[in-house]
């Protein structure tokens, strides 16, 4: 009985001291687990901090650079305070002044790197200077294009990012200027060191790849990673800062310190938790001073942004979007349906799209266009783009939409369409000039093979009867067959010519527009004692173009060519009565290693004439411009107006050893 109890009692004690170092197991490891966490939420607000200097250093270089034109209003004058700037700002490589047409007006490289332009052209940049200027002229403000890799010498590189500031001078943009930021510097130059120390910062992509390093945490296995997006006008960053991880190691005796450790972990979890009190405060101060800046951002913009909730009624407006309508905020919060801003015949259409919204059925991300009234009564074009506003929990509580006001691109695109019909009916005239010139030039050999076998029949006809060869008249009644059947493909390939003049562009094969041309320059080719000759690039793929048009401007390229090698100039005898007619890939374009731009068809016409006199050149393709008696002018123009609607580009340069090429592309199917 007593040895029963007594096992019992050990028992008993054995079950207590399992549930005691059970507890103690879990208090460590949510200890461990509590500041594991605290260190990756401390580790996430400083890589936010971190995120938060770099932009605020950035917006503090725009106020620099805005300063920097009103203290410089010349390119003579600009150079020395740019310089002073690079001086002072390492993480700037290069400052450049460029006019509306982007063109280099001044520039300035970092004094602290040797030619950081050495290795390749700065052409090579020019699209992304071109997308951040586009962005900052729809912004009217800063813009960011997206990072590239740029070598350096020894097979060295660096990342590069561009900012694009508009230059405005008496309400208008009258340049840009161009910034190339070194994400290295931005990292070195940017951020708090002391906040740095011990820790790794590194821009990278989305997917983890590192694009530029500031430091790194070296022979440490286990570390904290933090990420950060820094949101620039036209570019996302994502910034990632790594920490070393603490090792935790549990107390050697736990049996004789129970009581100790249970009192020490009451007194820690307070202390833990008045810490995490002030930490709280802390955070809604930060909190409070975002919401503060983001308010700032949003009263800034020239978007309109209007959210509404899911019964309908506005529950914010941004002051871009009441100067638009033409109502102040307190007269808009608050409002359901029909919306002051409708226009009344088309309230009904406008609330069965809103009944459509409400019941959940999303309307198209891409945003659709619709019209709205101002409150004078005027009418203008927008075009809304919404979505749904989710909360901290996923729950949907209304509905977010960015407007914009469409009244000066439809303004831009109706000249646009008065030029483009302009346009065509000078195409139209041109054409009928150039096919009725084209049928009475080359109908005339025909027609006057015709004639001269006509004759000689009738002279055989009336001539001794005795003297009449029936074999000779059947050859000259069989070749004036063979001249009408000439002249016959001479009309049916110019009229299919102009009854394809309505066709949409499609994919063509190059050797399909050579072919298509052959007959019509077949027969001035021959009579000029010229030849022509094709070379098409093995495996050359389609091109993406409108058929007819392009034929026109081969064929007028072609022609023209003719007429610059006319009868013994150069001599028949020297082989250089040659017209070249040849198509090739041309070398695509790349932004970066990653980006390969669309592909492109070049096609080339070279002569051997006696090549262009430089006033020639510098009028060749200026509208009703011409050296012939007979020319309307028109030809060039027309030519390279048809290849730069297609996204190509005309141009022409001196052949070897005599004569001149004119080049033009397509881009690919």
């Amino acid at each position: 009985m007593t040895a029963l109890l007594r096992s019992r009692r050990w028992l008993l004690w054995g079950a207590l001291l399992a549930l005691v170092v059970a507890l103690l197991v879990v208090l460590v490891f949510l200890a461990a687990e509590y500041e594991q966490q605290r260190d990756q939420t401390a580790l996430e607000a400083d890589a936010n901090g971190v995120a938060s200097d770099i932009r605020s250093g950035l917006l503090r270089n725009v106020q620099t650079l805005q300063s920097l034109h009103s203290v410089a209003p010349s390119a003579g004058a600009w150079d020395a305070p740019a310089a002073e700037l690079l001086d002072s700002h390492r993480e700037i490589v290069r400052l450049e002044w460029r006019d509306p047409q982007l063109r280099p007006l001044a520039q300035r490289d970092t004094p602290f790197m040797a030619q950081p332009f050495g290795q390749l052209d700065r052409s090579q940049a020019l699209p992304d200077v071109q997308q951040a200027c586009e962005n900052a002229r729809r912004l009217s403000g800063p813009a960011y294009s997206p990072s590239y890799f740029w070598p350096l010498a020894d097979g060295l590189g660096m990342e590069l990012i561009e900012m694009c500031l508009p230059v405005v001078r008496g309400g208008s943009t009258s340049g840009f200027l161009v910034a190339t930021y070194s994400l290295p510097g931005i990292l070195s130059e940017l951020t708090t060191k002391e906040l740095l120390r011990g820790r790794g910062l590194a821009f990278t992509e989305p997917d983890g790849t590192r694009l530029a390093l500031h430091s790194s945490v070296g022979g440490v296995r286990r570390t904290l990673v933090g990420t950060s997006l820094l949101d620039l006008p036209g570019h996302t960053l994502m910034l990632r800062l790594e920490s070393p991880r603490a090792v935790y190691a549990l107390f050697p005796n736990v049996l004789t310190a129970v009581v100790g450790v249970l009192s020490l972990a009451l007194l820690a979890v307070l202390g833990l938790l008045a810490h995490d009190i002030r930490r709280r405060q802390q955070a809604e101060h930060e909190l409070a001073d975002a919401l503060a800046f983001r308010k700032a951002m949003e009263d800034s913009l020239v978007t309109g942004l209007r959210a509404r909730g899911m019964d309908g009624r506005i529950t914010y407006v941004n002051p871009a979007f009441c100067q638009m309508v033409g109502y102040s905020a307190e007269q808009l919060i608050g409002s359901g349906f029909p919306a002051p801003w409708w226009p009344p015949e088309l309230v009904d259409e406008y609330q069965q799209r809103q009944a459509v919204r409400l019941a959940g059925r999303d309307l198209p991300r891409e945003g659709w266009e619709s019209v709205f009234q101002r409150s004078d009564g005027t009418r203008f074009p927008v075009l809304i783009i919404e979505a749904p506003l989710i909360d901290a929990q996923g729950v949907q509580t209304g509905w977010m939409s960015a407007i914009l006001d469409l009244t000066e691109q439809r303004r831009v695109e109706e000249l646009n369409r008065a030029s483009q019909d302009r346009l065509q009916a000078t195409a139209r005239l041109a054409t009928v000039g150039e096919m009725a010139s084209l049928l009475s030039h080359e109908l005339n050999q025909p027609l006057a093979a015709i004639s001269s076998y006509a004759t000689g029949t009738l002279n055989l006809l009336d001539g001794p009867a005795s003297e009449l060869q029936p074999h000779e008249l059947h050859q000259a009644m069989r070749r004036i067959g063979e001249q009408a059947e000439r002249a016959g493909r001479v009309i049916k390939s110019v009229a299919d010519f102009v009854r394809r003049r309505e066709q949409v562009r499609e994919p063509v094969a190059p050797q399909g527009l050579f072919d298509a041309i052959a007959p019509l320059l077949g027969l001035q080719a021959k009579k000029l004692g010229i030849r022509v000759q094709t070379e098409i690039a093995p495996g050359l793929p389609a091109v993406q173009c409108d058929r007819t048009m392009v034929e026109q401007v081969l064929l007028n390229l072609a022609r023209n060519g003719m007429q610059a090698m006319p009868d013994g100039d150069p001599p028949a005898r020297s082989g250089q009565r040659v017209l070249r007619l040849s198509a090739r890939l041309a070398r695509p374009w790349t932004d970066s290693e990653r980006a390969p731009r669309k592909a492109w068809v070049e096609f080339a016409v070279t002569d051997h004439g006696q090549g262009l006199a430089d006033e020639v050149r510098d009028k060749l393709f200026t509208p009703f411009f011409t050296t012939k008696a007979e020319g309307m002018g028109l030809g060039l123009s027309l030519c390279r107006t048809v290849v730069e609607q297609h996204g190509g580009a005309l141009v022409h340069e001196a052949a070897q050893p005599r004569g001149t090429t004119f080049r033009f592309t397509l881009p690919v199917a």
